[in-house]
């Protein structure tokens, strides 16, 4: 099973075209990975906790294959930048600039 690579080399005039600015445009790949990074941190808890035990037995905790497969599940996931990135360069990401109209955007 091949492991795509994290680094991936980008246009960084794709990037900077829809907001004019690719400064502009990293900080809205960044509020929307910080997003994503919230979601999956919530979900991954949530599913653990399932698992949450009051015994200090470490055992029962390397023994726990469960417990294991999920945690291995979302460290094999994309990395929220990454799938922030391409939502904003497939244009499924909506964004809005202080103090200007939704007129020229989506959502």
């Amino acid at each position: 099973m091949a492991v795509q690579s994290s680094v991936v080399t980008r246009d960084v005039e794709k990037i900077a075209s829809p907001t004019g600015n690719v400064y502009q445009s990293v900080v809205v790949i960044g509020k929307r990975a910080r997003q994503i990074a919230v979601n999956m941190k919530e979900e991954l808890n949530n599913k653990l906790a399932e698992f949450a035990t009051t015994v200090d037995n470490l055992e029962e905790v390397f023994e726990n294959r469960e417990q294991i497969e999920i945690s291995k599940f979302y460290e094999r996931m994309p990395k929220p930048t990454t799938t922030a990135t391409e939502e904003f360069l497939d244009g499924a990401l909506g964004f809005r600039m202080r103090g200007e109209t939704d007129s020229n955007q989506e959502n």
